[in-house]
């Protein structure tokens, strides 16, 4: 008798003790069939006492992660409070200190290579270019041929006999090398690696020989510059204002600078080097290595 009345005061109760449910898949359809065991609410028992369990769940679950989130933090008025409390209590609010840790790092040394038919100015705009610009390296290029007035060795030229130039290539330690005119000019290799680990661009001045060559060495990871005059006259021009040529050579560079213009398309970027409009020339230079340098994807390049 004791039994049966507690059994049915727990069934028609709020609170279910956890062996009923491991006992029982359903309890309220067994309090049902038994007549033993009358219970007037079994019907709403069985629809509604688990709902009332979910729901006592779930809040006791929620109660125990609020007690386990920050306290919100009251934010200042934007208007009225010093900048340093503003800053503090939005840290607080977010639960993290805010980093100083550069959005988006530091970008590539990039390798450029500037060519061009002879007489464009190469020589003129990458002189300016590092006289304007700092961190920048120019590679000094090994030459066999013969030193010309005011030229000076190790800054404009490294300049080495056959000899010692067939020497370097024997001994891999050039990056590409030609030869152009009967003399022969290539691109060390350890300057380049030097002060690249230095964070430097690299700048390479080549004939568009070399420059065909140092794209199938580099691919896509250096940038290819085309230094051009903005006509034909005025580049034959420039040549004969030289005063460094015979009249064969000029002929002979006269006829390979008009088959030169033609590789252009090969080339990233084309700069119209006008006369007398030098720094023209050098900003747009600038201009190519900025946008390049603000690229997501860079380029990176390994010598």
């Amino acid at each position: 008798m004791l039994f049966r009345r507690l059994y049915t005061s727990l069934a028609c109760s709020n609170h279910y003790p956890s062996f009923l449910f491991k006992k029982f898949t359903n309890p309220s359809a067994i309090i049902n069939s038994n007549p033993l065991f009358p219970c007037p609410n079994s019907f709403n028992l069985s629809l509604q006492r688990p709902n009332f369990i979910a729901r006592s769940f779930i809040s006791s679950n929620s109660q125990m992660g609020d007690s386990r989130r920050p306290r919100p933090v009251p934010i200042p008025s934007v208007e009225s409070a010093d900048k340093a409390e503003l800053y503090r209590a939005l840290e607080a609010s977010l639960g993290s200190q805010f980093s100083s840790d550069p959005l988006v790092p530091n970008p590539n040394p990039l390798i450029m290579v500037i060519s061009g038919p002879s007489g464009v100015g190469k020589d003129a705009v990458i002189k300016r270019l590092r006289e304007e610009r700092e961190n920048i390296h120019f590679v000094v290029t090994a030459t066999s041929r013969a030193m010309r007035p005011g030229e000076i060795d190790g800054k404009d030229y490294f300049f080495v006999s056959k000899e010692e130039f067939l020497s370097m290539i024997e001994k891999d330690e050039l990056l590409e090398y030609a030869l152009v005119y009967g003399d022969y000019k290539g691109v060390p290799k350890q300057q380049i690696r030097d002060y690249m680990a230095k964070g430097c661009d690299i700048v390479m001045r080549v004939d568009i020989q070399g420059a065909a060559t140092l794209r199938r060495i580099l691919g896509k990871s250096a940038v290819f510059i085309f230094l051009v005059a903005e006509s034909e006259a005025t580049l034959v021009k420039r040549l004969i204002d030289r005063k460094t040529e015979t009249k064969e050579t000029l002929l002979v560079r006269i006829a390979t600078a008009k088959e030169e213009v033609k590789h252009m398309k090969d080339f990233d970027y084309v700069v119209v080097n006008k006369e007398g409009e030098l720094q023209r020339s050098v900003k747009l230079v600038e201009s190519i290595i900025d946008a390049e340098k603000a690229k997501v994807r860079q380029r990176s390049a390994a010598i």
